[in-house]
């Protein structure tokens, strides 16, 4: 029997109602539970108080300068983050607890997503190779700063077999918001960049991603769900270009006071 390792579970969250009861659900196991709370205004912080009394507060940055301030808060030298539309199956509970990680030659442990959209677990479209960096030592696992899609780094890392469940999109107008909020703060990472032309994003990534989404990455076997995936990347793609080439206006007229 491996030697029993406590774990830490922290889970992000903001204005999360509909989804934290059953993300908490899922991570009753852990021995430590944290909420990293950026002062949410509905239920939320009912709801996590009846989980776990180690609630933080504080404002948000991004995704990753809030993970990487409250990782050295936890209790444990393991570490899981979950985030709030994640769900931790029965299976992949065990298999971490299966884990002796007091002896483990590695750092972290890079976990499978299984991505579903609208009552399906979707296969291709670039949503069914996905995984995650998410349970590692305190210690050695951070973000690289970025304001979005930044995962985290380890020295030594190995896959777990294990999923987790992960419901992104409950609905359209989610998923809009969502597009909303991620592409300025994309467009804002891009614009840092040296070499980007706007306007050349918008003329060629939109239909580039559609392109590899439904077809290269075989979206279309996904059925309709795939299709929608590929254009709404599409969509996001030109909005995000948008938002460069208003930025880039700006930019160019405070150069010139």
């Amino acid at each position: 029997m491996p030697e029993y390792t406590p774990i830490s579970v922290i889970i992000p969250c903001f204005n999360e109602e509909n989804n934290l009861h059953d993300c908490l659900e899922s991570v009753k196991w852990a021995d430590e539970i944290i909420i990293v709370d950026s002062f949410s205004t509905d239920k939320s912080l009912d709801i996590a108080g009846r989980y776990t009394d180690r609630i933080l507060r504080r404002a948000y940055k991004n995704h990753a300068d809030q993970l990487n301030w409250a990782i050295p808060q936890a209790k444990f030298d393991w570490v899981m983050v979950v985030d709030c539309d994640e769900r931790i199956p029965p299976e992949l509970i065990r298999e971490i607890r299966a884990l002796n990680l007091s002896q483990s030659n590695v750092d972290g442990y890079r976990i499978v997503r299984s991505n579903h959209l609208f009552g399906k677990k979707m296969r291709y479209s670039g949503w069914g190779r996905d995984s995650v960096l998410r349970l590692f030592r305190k210690d050695k696992g951070r973000k690289k700063i970025k304001r979005v899609h930044s995962d985290f780094q380890v020295p030594k890392e190995a896959p777990l077999k294990g999923e987790i469940l992960h419901y992104p999109m409950p609905s359209m107008e989610i998923w809009l918001e969502k597009i909303n909020r991620y592409t300025t703060w994309k467009a804002l990472d891009k614009m840092e960049k040296p070499g980007i032309s706007p306007v050349i994003h918008l003329f060629t990534r939109p239909p580039l991603r559609f392109f590899k989404d439904s077809i290269l990455r075989l979206g279309i076997l996904d059925g309709w769900r795939g299709i929608l995936v590929a254009a709404m990347s599409a969509f996001a793609e030109m909005v995000m270009s948008a938002k460069m080439i208003t930025l880039d206006q700006v930019l160019n007229k405070r150069s010139k006071r």
